[in-house]
């Protein structure tokens, strides 16, 4: 006969389990290590063994010709910044708070990014009237163990996390850490690692056309950026994909973009902003609305249809094309810490009042243009197919509005 165990059985036993494999993985830390020479490193198990920096000695064979001198060094270690940096966006990891010093208790996660699938572009089943309310994770993403009310969730999906995992693995500083303490558990919610990487939507060949673009640019990762490198960066794409310089109406929608990206108002902005929005450009405009809908998750999905019943008072299954570009603008506005405190969802339902914190004159009078303007029928699905961009914005922890609406 079975064994029934109840739920404390199981947490207790999936506990024990965790202190034996961290019990086991720290004796073989203390086990000397014997080098194999007749065994190449990718031979073992499958995997390659990651290659040390070169040594200083072994580089000065390099130099015979040259004159290395005392002011050799500094471009050298710049160089091998530079490239760390790269290897670092081309996994994925380019785009964190900080590179802490320390060895990591806890391994932080390896990021695969996704591949396309064939019927990525295919109309996806996603029914208005059928909520799916997912269900959080009882156990941390990290450690695997449950601990009732430690567990702080993510508002995109259904990961959980402990505050003191995300700070061994090295991805959350205190600022961060703190911040999630504050919102996780609110209305406006906090994104995981995982989901506030938006750049980690996009393909490896998606992502080595990006790296690509930069290096032409003379884009250096981890670098905060002026108006005037996005200007020149802006017109070095608009050649590559169109043969033409910008125009004046694209550099002013250029630079209201770069005052989107800096909402503190610092006169540069952040490297993972910038990223986030490249990603997100890319995907706007090579992916297709369907492949977009599909990478929406279900809480998403959910807020989308709270978002379409709240404006279809009537209950005819269609709304005005200018209620759904107003609403979509108000998704990706993000709330300043200062307002934050007032547990008001970044998500919420419905347009941006004129009292709130996010509103601008700009925006109110480009809101009533499109309500007046944009009068269309719109259905669940279209809404739905033009806001998954949106919704993809928002996901972000960061104040910057990764993108903007037309003007």
């Amino acid at each position: 006969m079975g064994v029934l165990m109840s739920k404390k059985q199981q947490v207790e036993k999936v506990q024990k389990c965790s202190a034996v494999v961290s019990a086991f993985r720290e004796g073989l830390k203390n086990q000397p290590t014997t080098a194999q020479p007749h065994e190449s490193a990718e031979n073992r198990e499958g995997f390659a063994e990651p290659q040390s920096p070169p040594r200083e000695d072994e580089s000065t064979h390099k130099e015979e010709d040259g004159k290395p001198g005392p002011s050799s060094t500094p471009p050298k270690e710049e160089n091998k910044a530079n490239q760390e940096a790269w290897g670092r966006l081309r996994d994925g990891k380019g785009v964190e708070p900080e590179e802490l010093k320390k060895d990591h208790q806890l391994t932080p996660p390896a990021f695969v990014r996704p591949k396309r699938q064939v019927n990525d572009d295919q109309p996806a089943q996603v029914e208005l009237n059928q909520r799916e309310q997912p269900v959080n994770d009882e156990m941390c993403e990290v450690c695997e163990v449950w601990t009732a009310d430690d567990l702080f969730p993510c508002r995109i999906c259904t990961r959980v996390f402990h505050d003191g995992c995300l700070r061994e693995i090295g991805y959350l500083h205190a600022d961060a850490l703190q911040e999630m303490r504050e919102t996780a558990h609110t209305t406006t919610g906090w994104s995981c690692y995982y989901c506030d990487n938006v750049n980690l939507l996009l393909t490896e060949e998606e992502m080595y056309s990006l790296m690509e673009t930069f290096k032409q640019c003379k884009i250096i990762p981890e670098s905060c950026l002026v108006s005037d490198q996005l200007l020149q960066y802006r017109h070095f794409v608009s050649k590559q994909l169109f043969e033409k310089d910008l125009t004046d109406e694209q550099e002013e929608e250029v630079l209201a973009q770069f005052a989107a990206l800096d909402p503190d108002k610092k006169g540069q902005i952040e490297w993972s902003d910038f990223l986030y929005h490249e990603s997100l450009s890319i995907l706007q405009k090579f992916r297709t609305q369907n492949s977009l809908v599909r990478l929406l998750t279900a809480k998403e999905r959910d807020r989308a249809r709270a978002t379409f019943h709240s404006l279809d008072q009537d209950k005819d299954g269609i709304i005005r094309g200018g209620e759904c570009k107003q609403v979509q603008a108000s998704w990706f506005h993000k709330l300043s810490r200062e307002s934050q405190s007032c547990s008001v969802s970044i998500s919420h339902v419905g347009p941006i009042s004129e009292s709130s914190p996010a509103s601008s004159g700009s925006d109110k009078s480009r809101d009533k243009a499109m309500e007046k303007y944009d009068n269309r029928p719109v259905t669940w699905n279209t809404f739905l197919c033009e806001s998954a961009i949106y919704l993809l914005a928002a996901r972000p922890n960061s104040a910057a509005m990764h993108i903007r609406l037309p003007l």
